[in-house]
């Protein structure tokens, strides 16, 4: 073996050793195995949990809602901030969808989905402006629009209620479209979620969002858009939530002035879940997007095993508790590591 082949093939082994550790070592990695462990165990106990056309084209539809809704919140906690109220988006956007159909027969459905995106942007402004001008914590903020927003619907909707008889027949085969076993409204939300996780990654723009999560004061004194990121990453959020409006309209067709509530809190839990840390600066969209597959799937595994209700909802409060102090634990480990090094330097 020559000098060279002996310097390279310890330099591929060093970085196939480096690649596996960080796929065994990474959070999004324990939450997919745990997502796998959930489903193992409820197919054991039903084969048809997975075995069946039906059963599978559920486990990939059921999450697509949330997990729209849970990548926008993971890009806006990245920020350190938070948005409670992309439900209430969610419902305005849906009762919107329905409204146009209604109300202009005939109307493209490619311009539906881009009012509904809009319409969420444009409500994803108004937190962002209100958080990033007002000096005020996202969560109250965004909390009061939560209400607003809701509000707005309540006033506009009222007591009546979109069915699925008022929209048309072809935008609501999108709800249960398949591609090549795969549903079109899974397909929607994963091109999303590798749009902006490409775009978190590579572009500076998106590295950007983590250094102002990670210490804002500290990106603004680097001379960082500090104001422009934060309203940026809040008209992401609001669009997404619109989005998940109009495939909400699409998935179940009746729309009335509740849908989606409760829903935020299913978006924040999914991202904390899958690593994004809630005091901002890390966590990717990725384990954000595997934090909403496994709430889904376990809300839909747990009866099957016998759990009861309440057991339920107290295994997913668990799940978000565990990752709350697990990032504050990691972070208070790299805290102490920077300082050992620095001492030794």
């Amino acid at each position: 073996m020559t000098t060279t082949e002996t310097l390279v093939e310890p330099s591929r082994k060093s970085a196939l050793q480096r690649a596996v550790s960080t796929i065994v070592t990474s959070r999004e990695s324990a939450i997919a195995l745990v997502l796998v462990l959930v489903i193992l165990a409820a197919t054991s106990q039903r084969h048809s949990f997975l075995f069946s056309s039906d059963s599978w084209r559920d486990l990939l539809l059921a999450p697509s809602i949330l997990l729209l809704l849970a990548v926008g919140q993971a890009v806006v906690i990245i920020t350190r901030n938070v948005d409670l109220s992309v439900g209430s988006t969610l419902a305005l956007t849906a009762y919107l969808t329905g409204r146009l159909f209604v109300d202009n027969p005939g109307i493209p459905i490619v311009v539906v989905f881009l009012i509904g995106i809009a319409t969420g942007a444009g409500l994803g402004l108004i937190n962002g402006l209100l958080v990033a001008f007002g000096r005020v914590p996202a969560l109250v903020i965004t909390l009061g629009t939560m209400y607003i927003y809701r509000g707005v619907v309540l006033e506009w909707a009222g007591s009546n209620r979109i069915n699925a008889s008022d929209m048309p027949s072809d935008f609501l085969s999108l709800g249960t479209k398949t591609i090549l076993t795969i549903p079109v409204l899974t397909i929607i939300a994963v091109v999303v979620l590798v749009a902006v996780g490409y775009y978190l990654r590579t572009a500076r723009g998106g590295r950007r969002l983590y250094a102002i999560g990670s210490d804002p004061d500290a990106a603004h004194l680097y001379g960082l858009k500090v104001r422009k990121r934060v309203i940026g990453a809040f008209v992401l959020c609001g669009a997404l939530a619109g989005l998940a409006g109009v495939v909400f309209a699409a998935r179940y067709g009746t729309i009335s002035s509740s849908a989606g509530t409760g829903i935020e809190l299913q978006a924040v839990g999914a991202a904390v879940i899958g690593g994004v840390a809630i005091f901002g600066g890390s966590g990717t969209v990725w384990g954000a997007a595997i934090g909403a597959w496994l709430l889904i799937t376990i809300n839909r595994a747990l009866p099957i095993l016998g759990v009861q209700d309440f057991w339920q909802k107290a295994v997913v409060g668990t799940l978000i508790i565990g990752a709350i102090v697990l990032d504050r634990l990691l972070s208070v480990r790299r805290s102490r590591k920077l300082i050992e090094a620095r001492d030794e330097s």
